[in-house]
């Protein structure tokens, strides 16, 4: 990851990237993409589990998260995770990231400094995996139910409109 990035990081956001990358490797996946990040997230941040609307909704986004690992995303593995905010180019700009994780990641720390905050948070990137409509983190709640849009709303609800 760019330092720029990596330096916007809490330590505990710095783990939850660990934990992306360590999922990535264990699902035979090239780069981490975003359903990883989202999946390390909510494994280890409950501020992230109470923005969504209940504990039935967190559920069912386990229950895919934990389909893809072991089977649903074997469709995904293999190509390039792509939203389209940025166009897939042979060497990936950060090696071992999907563009449209690079994207997120890079939105995670914007949000944070627009708070004043010197360090991004797991809302943070929960807020960035959601505006991200076209990526597989999106895909993945949208499967399990989650209205995107709605997610973002409460999170910037309890940001204090950031």
């Amino acid at each position: 990851m760019r330092a720029d990035i990596d330096a916007g990081l809490s330590a505990e956001l710095a783990a939850v990237v660990s934990g992306a990358r360590r999922r990535a490797h264990r699902d035979g996946d090239r780069q981490i993409d975003t359903a990883h990040l989202l999946h390390s997230l909510l494994e280890s941040d409950p501020e992230v589990r109470g923005a969504f609307d209940g504990g039935p909704q967190v559920a069912r986004v386990f229950g895919y998260l934990v389909q893809r690992s072991i089977g649903y995303g074997l469709r995904w593995q293999g190509t390039v995770e792509d939203s389209g905010s940025v166009p897939v180019v042979a060497t990936p700009a950060v090696p071992g990231w999907s563009p449209s994780a690079v994207t997120v990641m890079e939105g995670t720390v914007e949000r944070a400094r627009r708070r004043g905050e010197p360090r991004a948070g797991g809302l943070d990137l929960l807020d960035a995996l959601a505006s991200d409509r076209s990526c597989r983190a999106v895909n993945v709640l949208e499967r399990a139910g989650v209205d995107a849009r709605a997610l973002t709303g409460r999170i910037a609800d309890a940001s204090h409109g950031v």
